[in-house]
Formats: C-alpha cells, structure tokens, sequence
C-alpha cells in the first residue's frame, strides 16, 4: 500500500563519450556498472539509496540530454569542484555561500549541467 509519497528513483543522461562521461561522474564519487537491458546498449548504471542514475551512449538519432540539470548533495561543495574540473567539468558558477547553503555548478563534458551542495 503505498503512503502517497513521490520520489524520484531514475535519472537518465545521454553521453557522446562513456567512458569521459564516467571519469567524470567517478570524481564526484558515483560507482558505476556497465549493464545492457536485453539487446539494449551498454550503459553506465549507478544505484544509491534506491535510486539509479544511469548514462547511455548519445547516438545521432537519439535526442540530446545536455539541458538537464541534475543536483547533487556532496560532503565538501569546494573539493567536489575541483575534482569536477579536473575530471573534464567546466565551471558554471564557482562555490559560494547562499541561503541555501554552499553551493555550485559544473558542467559536464556533454554540457548537462551539475549542481552541487552541501549535505
């Protein structure tokens, strides 16, 4: 029975390069598996907390992704920055303080922008 609570438990970015797309995202401290679902493509797949964020190939028939923009609660908004942008990230807005609290943007070598915060 369920209580009426949505959550989100699926994000799905598309990437040109997989394997920059998982360097990247490695630095912010996601794990990933390779998977394929049937003769679907092989894709990066991450699963925390009951929730999956998963990266497929970018093809030229697919539709692009880079205007999503995902979030992600981190430890330290500055060190997750810089690892972010030696990973291949570019900077949107570096860290500051906010009324949310610490925060910042990245974007990821396909463009998709990655918004950071403190936990």
């Amino acid at each position: 029975m369920s209580d009426g609570t949505v959550t989100c438990n699926l994000i799905v970015l598309r990437s040109r390069d997989l394997d920059r797309a998982h360097s990247f995202y490695c630095a912010l401290g996601l794990s990933f598996i390779r998977h394929s679902h049937g003769n679907g493509p092989i894709h990066l797949a991450s699963e925390s907390a009951g929730q999956v964020f998963e990266i497929y190939p970018l093809t030229d028939q697919g539709a692009s992704t880079n205007s999503a923009r995902v979030g992600f609660a981190v430890p330290s908004v500055d060190d997750t920055y810089a690892s972010l942008l030696s990973a291949g990230g570019t900077s949107v807005a570096p860290p500051k303080d906010s009324q949310w609290g610490r925060r910042a943007v990245v974007a990821d070598p396909d463009g998709h922008r990655v918004e950071l915060s403190t936990r």
